[in-house]
Order: structure tokens, then sequence, then C-alpha cells
């Protein structure tokens, strides 16, 4: 898009992040682009229409209103891979693992979405929440639900929201309330693929919850399914915990590992979204790096439920890297937040003996995640073309994060300081396509 073809209805100046590659793969140098003194210019259509230094500013673009966030981040906004709008309000629910936390909380929590009231209002502060924490798209498990699913579709359509979704498939090993039989499921999800998918900014996922809980004829339907909607996503959960792995084996005793299950049914390819991956072998790892798939982190849950410690390096390696996403994984996780998310990333890492900084960390939570999802087009840069969503962070939002800056001497130790230290409070403003439309902002107009 060149520089005067549209008029910009606004100019956001700061200290500006983007990424054009992994750094984890590229470098630092070759995959982080910023500016200390950087300007974004938004077209009316909600487009980012160019991002540079802000002395670079095209003169076709310099009447614009300018919002100045001096001493603060722009940054692409958050993408949440994995997160469970039924269990939004599910935060802390105590249980010995996985499979109990599921019976226990879970699964009734669940079994209220199938009240389209309930659904609908539920919809509206899950949505809060996500954009308050600076989250402007989501990978997004509903219900059983059709009605659940549509809810949350209608409330992301009326906010221009990038979100993706679907009715969950469940048959089998869940109570009545959270269970489907298999070819009514896969009707349900034809005729929401039918409403939702490629509407405005929204997608469909065909929502497997977990080989435990899908018979063989659903899985074989669900795969059916993507056969026929190949740009859909294919959302499910995959090797989060020991138990779960065991119980899979004991349903499918045919399979080599639990990835084969998914793989037996064309589950497992380049639109495929696996949650947790934590004890993947070398021959899964294998498998999903051919095929393209997406294995998803989500730290705070899996130390809250105690599932293990995810091995980015095993699951990334070079030899056959499998694409990595990050995830708050509400209501297993322990925070909407995608910065405390990261920093449990980093313990994580560290425990493990590896690494992780914080350019590894907001790469996966912006371009990292758009990539995996298929969405790098659309959004997850600053990038002239992509939709104008976009986080601004404080680093001196606290009392804490601002004595903290008084030793940051780069652009990583302020992104380290916030993924370490920041939450919900350090988000300035929050725009979605090009609006404003949430954060304690204290941008100063031109």
């Amino acid at each position: 898009m060149t520089a005067g073809a549209q008029t910009a209805a606004r100019v956001l100046r700061g200290r500006t992040v983007s990424f054009r590659e992994d750094p984890r793969v590229a470098g630092t140098d070759r995959a982080v682009r910023g500016h200390d003194d950087g300007a974004v210019a938004v077209g009316a259509e909600g487009r980012i229409l160019w991002h540079g230094a802000f002395a670079d500013l095209p003169k076709a673009y310099a009447g614009a209103p300018c919002e100045r966030y001096d001493g603060q981040v722009i940054l692409p906004g958050f993408i949440d891979a994995h997160v469970h709008f039924p269990q939004h309000r599910m935060l802390a629910a105590p249980a010995h693992d996985l499979l109990e936390w599921l019976d226990r909380f879970a699964f009734p929590e669940e079994a209220r979405y199938a009240a389209e009231d309930h659904a609908a209002a539920a919809a509206e502060r899950f949505l809060d929440k996500l954009v308050s924490h600076g989250t402007t798209s989501a990978l997004v498990f509903s219900s059983v639900h059709a009605q659940a699913a549509d809810c949350l579709f209608r409330a992301a359509r009326r906010r221009g929201l990038c979100l993706i979704t679907g009715a969950t498939m469940m048959d089998r090993n869940a109570p009545d309330a959270v269970t489907q039989e298999a070819e009514a499921s896969a009707e349900a999800s034809a005729r929401l693929i039918a409403s939702w998918h490629g509407i405005e900014r929204l997608r469909y996922a065909l929502t497997v919850r977990f080989a435990i809980t899908s018979s063989e004829e659903q899985l074989r339907l669900a795969g059916a399914l993507l056969a026929d909607h190949p740009d859909c996503i294919l959302h499910t959960h995959l090797s989060e915990s020991a138990a779960e792995i065991e119980m899979v084996q004991r349903l499918f005793p045919w399979s080599r590992d639990y990835t084969d299950v998914y793989a037996r049914f064309g589950l497992v390819g380049e639109t495929s979204v696996f949650a947790h991956g934590i004890h993947l072998s070398e021959r899964e790892c294998q498998a999903l790096h051919d095929a393209g798939s997406m294995v998803v982190h989500c730290p705070t849950s899996n130390a809250f439920l105690g599932s293990g410690l995810f091995d980015i390096e095993h699951v990334g390696a070079t030899r056959r890297p499998v694409r990595v996403g990050i995830s708050t994984d509400i209501g297993g996780g322990t925070s909407y937040s995608l910065l405390q998310t990261l920093a449990e990333a980093y313990k994580i890492a560290r425990l493990k003996g590896c690494r992780f900084s914080a350019f590894d960390g907001f790469y996966l939570a912006t371009l990292g995640n758009a990539r995996g999802l298929g969405l790098d087009g659309e959004i997850g840069t600053l990038d002239a073309g992509r939709w104008a969503d976009v986080v601004v962070l404080d680093p001196e939002a606290t009392p804490v994060l601002a004595a903290r800056q008084e030793l940051s001497e780069s652009l990583e130790d302020v992104l380290f300081s916030l993924m370490m230290l920041g939450d919900d409070r350090a988000v300035r403003a929050v725009y979605v396509k090009g609006e404003k439309v949430a954060g304690r902002d204290r941008a100063a107009a031109d």
C-alpha cells in the first residue's frame, strides 16, 4: 500500500515493536522491527497504512490526529491461541489432576451453556476480559451447544474482533449434558460453518474436545468435515497429562501413540492446532512437523494442574521444528494476561534448561500465533495492510515496574520487565480495527 493511497484516521506515536521472523530461528537483528520514536498510521477502514520512525512519517499522514504514547510500547494486539469461553469464571478451581478437574468443575460449568441467555451474557463478559488484557484475537473453545457458539460469534462480530471458535464435539466419557451423538454434532458443526466461517473477521474451528471424549465415529465425521472445509481450524487437546495419555491408549489400543489417533482420522494437518503437547515423543514431533501442525504451550494451566513442564526446545528442535504457539488456557490457566502467561513460560523454560527471551515471548504472542493460525496476512504485525489491532503497554504502570525501568538499558530489558512483572495494569490502550476499545489511556493528543 503506497503512502497517500488512503487518508489516515489517526497516528499512534510511541516506541513501536513488531516482528518479521521468529527470533529463535532468525536472530534478534533480523526478527525484530522497532523504533524508539515510532509511528503507526491507521486508515479509516481500520487497517495499518504505514509503520516506521516518526521522523519518516509520510507527509500524507502528517495532518492526521496524533495520539502520543511517550515512553510506552506499541505492539500488535495479543493473540491467544487456546482459551475456553465456558470456563471464563473457573480460574483457580482446585483438583488432583486434569481428569478430576474436568469432572468436578469444567463439565458442570459447561452444561450451563445450554441456556442461550446464559451463553449470551457470558460471551460479553468473556470478551471484555480478553480485550482488557490486551488480547484482540483468539482461538476459543466453546461448549457442545451450538447456540453458545452462535452467541460468541455474534458478540465478536459486533466488536469487530478476529475470533475463531466452534461447537465442541463430545459423544462419550462425559455427562449427558455436555455430550451429543456423533452424527448430530457433525450436523451442528456443518450448520455453524455455513453460518459463520469467513464472515467478516470470524473463522470456524472444528473442535474435538480430546480423544477420550470422542468415539471413533465422531473422529471420523470430524475428519470428513475437515476434508470438506480445509480452511477451517482443527482445534483439540493433545498429550496434556500422563493419566490422559494412558486412557487414550486403553480406548485406542491399535494406536502407536496419542498423535496417531488423530492422524488415523485425518485430523493432523496444516490447520491443526493442538493444545499442550507436554509429553510428545520424537515420533509424534516428527509427524506434527511433517504435517505443519501447531502445538500450543499452556504454561499456567500446565503448572496449576501439575500436568508437566513443556520442553520448547524438544518440540521446536531445528532438525524437525514443530510450530509452537502460546495461550492462557483459561480456565485451567490462572490469568487472562498473556504477559503473566509469558512469565510462566520463561520459568518453565528455565526449569527445562531451555532459553526463552523476551523477544521469543512477544513473538509467540503476536506473529508466532498469527502464523500458526494462518492469519499472519491479517494480524500479528504492525505492517501496512494488517488490521490495526494494537496494544499499548506502559513499562512504568506500577511502582515495581517503574523502579525496575531505572535499570533497563535496552528494548529487551524493557520487554523482559513487562513480561515478568506486567499484567492488565500495564495495558494502557487497546485498539481493534484502529478504534480504541479498552485501557487506561494516558495518550497525549497533538
